[in-house]
């Protein structure tokens, strides 16, 4: 196959970032429009449930990570980019450029969900309000529990902090990951089991991209509440904010506990080379 010149670096590792992000966003917000205005129109259940949403989001982290690992290492997550920046030497001049390269990923991906869906989200919910407001993104209580705003803030650093907490473990070569390249088919598992256990106080952005691109998309495509929670106070820095700090911390923690406590690498098992893996 003849290919063009190669883009320079760190315009490929934007391109794979933006990539990455775009296909995990389209299953990963794909997946609530289908459960949520599909079944809302009364179609039958089969068309999804809680868990059937869980699992969407992390099969679309796995393939996102797959798609642009090799390149990039497959952040896809502004959390993600940070946290490798603060303890495992990610170059600080490519942080701002990688969470550009995201959130584009996530919009774009969220105009696409909302251009095939727009049919079904007009009936399903006229006005495009918060009825269907998250199908984008995400709110305190998921809309409905009794959450406040410092409640799902609370809630996003300690996801976040878990995901980046075993997103350590399962990528330092020092402690027997997953080999044959399957590591971010279990990074996927663990965005599943986090939308399983957490996913009723914010909805489980744990990832500022992923809720602040489909949050500018439904802004600019009609849902003029886009930005604010069912209390009609501002709450679109909370998924921004709560995901930054959460990864940072529980990065931290893992290092403290265990990360300082592996062996040193040239006597470690042999493993595959360390990529930089994330995510959602």
């Amino acid at each position: 196959m003849t290919r063009g010149p190669r883009l320079p670096e760190l315009a490929r590792e934007m391109s794979a970032e933006f990539a990455g992000t775009l296909i995990l966003i389209l299953f990963g917000v794909g997946v609530v429009a289908q459960v949520v205005a599909g079944s809302g129109l009364g179609e039958p259940q089969s068309l999804g449930n809680h868990d059937s949403i869980a699992w969407a989001w992390g099969i679309g982290v796995t393939l996102g990570v797959y798609v642009a690992a090799r390149i990039s290492g497959g952040h896809l997550n502004p959390a993600v980019t940070l946290a490798l920046a603060v303890f495992q030497g990610f170059p600080w001049r490519k942080v701002l450029p990688f969470w550009f390269a995201q959130t584009l990923g996530a919009f774009v991906a969220a105009l696409i969900v909302r251009w095939d869906y727009s049919e079904i989200l007009a009936k399903f919910d006229p006005g495009h309000t918060l009825k269907s407001q998250f199908v984008f993104s995400t709110l305190p209580g998921n809309g409905s529990l009794p959450v406040g705003t410092w409640g799902a803030f609370r809630d996003q650093v300690i996801g976040t902090a878990i995901l980046l907490f075993l997103v350590l473990a399962l990528t330092d070569v020092r402690n027997a990951p997953p080999l044959a390249n399957l590591a971010p088919l279990i990074i996927g598992l663990v965005v599943v089991a986090i939308g399983m256990a957490f996913g009723s106080d914010a909805g489980y952005a744990i990832n500022p991209a992923r809720d602040f691109g489909p949050r500018l998309a439904q802004y600019i495509t009609g849902y003029e509440t886009a930005w604010r929670d069912q209390y009609g106070g501002l709450y679109f820095w909370v998924p921004i904010f709560g995901p930054l700090i959460g990864g940072v911390l529980g990065a931290g923690l893992f290092l403290l506990l265990v990360g300082r406590n592996l062996p040193e690498e040239e006597g470690a098992l042999p493993t595959e080379p360390k990529p930089e893996y994330d995510v959602t």
